[in-house]
């Protein structure tokens, strides 16, 4: 019977050991998964923290930007109106390009053509610069200067 009771008690101890083992080792998983949650935390915060400041950023750079275009169109007013004002010579509007109003004079020669994006042909007949066979000859050389 002493037997019996020395067994059981053996296994009891060796029961409690290894329970004391396997909590620990699956303590140790829950508390390193508890510190990446933590981590992940910490970086979904300064996520959102950086976030915010770019969202600041932006909106003070769109209202100072905008105070620009209205400082430089009230310059420019301001200008033209003292231009006007100062600058009643007839000769000087003509030099600046504005009839009597202030607006612009565009030029009205009867020659004026828009800008082309190509060289126009000497000859109708002439190839264009962008046809295959531009600069070769009839039998497909290129053509001399």
């Amino acid at each position: 019977m002493t037997n019996l009771i020395l067994a059981a008690v053996a296994a009891l101890v060796v029961g409690i050991v290894i329970g004391i083992l396997v909590g620990r080792s699956g303590q140790g998983a829950t508390l390193r998964q508890r510190r990446a949650e933590q981590q992940i935390e910490e970086l979904r915060s300064e996520f959102t923290r950086y976030q915010a400041q770019v969202n600041e950023h932006f909106m003070e750079s769109a209202h100072l930007l905008r105070r620009f275009n209205d400082a430089y169109r009230d310059v420019n007013q301001h200008m033209a109106r003292g231009a006007n004002r100062l600058c009643n010579d007839e000769d000087w509007l003509e030099e600046l390009g504005q009839d009597g109003s202030g607006r612009l004079v565009h030029g009205s020669d009867e020659n004026s053509e828009p800008p082309r994006d190509y060289a126009p042909k000497a000859d109708p007949e002439d190839k264009g610069t962008l046809a295959e066979d531009y600069g070769l000859n009839a039998d497909g050389t290129k053509r001399s200067a």
